[in-house]
């Protein structure tokens, strides 16, 4: 070190310094005029919170304010009419002193983000989690945990890595065992921006949107839903099945990290992950997977959407010029009743079967043996809501569960498919429906 030069100050011990003279984070403005001053002036602060899309009206709102230190982001939402929840993982007085000079009625709780569940603090309209991310040792579960708690928006702030002007990049994100971030121990990752971005899709938001990148502070706005369709000029997609991508069945856990598949058929060529609009009850879910199945076949894949109640739940999409296509209903940690009769909206009525075909050639009343054959039954009066699993085509004595069951075409019919058995033998055999252990329906098939 040149010994005729003084030694060049370490600016994060300059503003650590400088917060442990002020005492407060954030400046918080009186009704008397005073300003408390803080390491983030006013204006530093109105700047954060104006590189969001949150309405000058919050009445009637809900709003959850995670990490709010001193307050001031709290009682800027309350100011603007929300009802406001702030929490913080450790008691800040300061928050309570400024709590009581402003007469704020915000609610105030000490808990930790990755601990927190609908079934403790209910659900909000908005989720406020600015500057938090970065200090948290499991960021990727919190960001579930505040998309699950959230019903329209959340607002992402964090430190990243670089300046966001290439979107493009490979997602990485450092991890920080010591105090090597500013000199503090609680500061755990840094992401780039791409991989913030990537994180909230994971997280199961329908949309994320940079807004900017402000002195390695990266602005993200997450949405639960995605817009209505304007205009558009094609009848929605139809979906022929949807399934849990990992257990091939319409049943699905919220404790799980499960996955949606859909398949579907779409005029709409050359579709990608930036055309589809998965939506599962009123949340949308942004597409992991998009790929053609042939002709105007399509598969999307997408996470299961956070924060949906136990039952049945409508899962719908669209495309970027096309309307809503019709719903498939699935279930999310439905019980015993339900899955016996899915829904419990529908008896069936006399179901009947119209067209008995091999599966794969698509001849009529005929099943050709061999190699993985399979028999496809056209059934009418099969409740909508129900279930493959509770559905057999019954082949003389023998019941061949069923391995995929369609929507109701056109004209009410819905596909059942279902493989024969290794050692089926030719002959003449009458085949039936087994839905909810009872027989429905007869009609003649030869297998040869």
């Amino acid at each position: 070190m040149d010994a005729g030069n003084p030694p060049v100050a370490d600016p994060h011990r300059r503003k650590l310094d400088e917060l442990e003279r002020l005492g407060w984070y954030h400046s918080i403005e009186l009704p008397d005029g005073r300003v408390i001053p803080g390491f983030q002036s006013v204006d530093q602060l109105r700047t954060r919170i104006a590189q969001f899309p949150l309405p000058a009206d919050l009445r009637g709102k809900r709003v959850l304010d995670v990490g709010a230190w001193d307050g001031w982001f709290s009682f800027e939402m309350e100011r603007r009419g929300a009802g406001v929840m702030a929490i913080d993982s450790i008691d800040q007085g300061r928050f309570r002193v400024a709590r009581e000079m402003l007469g704020s009625r915000a609610e105030y709780r000490i808990e930790n983000v990755c601990r927190l569940s609908p079934e403790k603090i209910g659900y909000f309209d908005i989720v406020l989690f600015l500057g938090v991310l970065y200090h948290l040792k499991h960021p990727m579960l919190a960001l579930e945990i505040v998309c699950e708690l959230s019903t329209d928006l959340v607002a992402v702030e964090s430190f990243v890595i670089d300046d966001g002007s290439d979107l493009s990049a490979e997602p990485v994100m450092k991890f920080y065992e010591s105090t090597e971030l500013c000199g503090q121990f609680d500061n755990w990752v840094g992401p780039n921006v791409a991989c913030l971005l990537a994180m909230c899709r994971s997280a199961g938001f329908a949309s994320v949107e940079l807004q900017s990148v402000i002195d390695h502070r990266a602005h993200v706005t997450c949405k639960r839903r995605w817009p209505e369709p304007e205009g558009g000029d094609q009848a929605g997609p139809y979906l022929t099945s949807v399934e849990n991508a990992a257990t091939r069945d319409p049943e699905f856990s919220s404790g799980n990290d499960d996955y949606v598949a859909m398949w579907f058929k779409s005029p709409q060529p050359n579709l990608t992950a930036a055309d589809v609009y998965p939506r599962i009850g009123p949340y949308g879910s942004h597409p992991v997977l998009v790929r053609s199945t042939g002709g105007d076949g399509w598969q999307v894949n997408c996470k299961l959407p956070p924060g949906l109640a136990p039952g049945w739940h409508g899962a719908t999409l669209r495309t970027s010029n096309s309307a809503w296509g019709n719903q498939v209903r699935i279930g999310i940690d439905v019980s015993d009743e339900d899955r016996r009769r899915p829904g419990g909206l529908m008896e069936p009525s006399d179901i009947r079967i119209a067209i008995v075909t091999d599966g794969r050639t698509w001849e009529r009343n005929l099943v050709h043996l061999g190699l993985a054959s399979c028999i496809s039954l056209w059934v009418a009066g099969l409740p909508d809501e129900v279930a493959k699993e509770s559905i057999a085509i019954r082949m003389g004595v023998s019941d061949l569960p069923a391995i995929f069951l369609s929507e109701p075409g056109p004209e009410g019919l819905r596909q059942i498919n279902a493989m024969l058995a290794p050692d089926a033998q030719p002959g003449e055999y009458q085949v039936a429906v087994n839905f909810d252990g009872r027989i429905w329906g007869a009609a003649p098939v030869k297998l040869a």
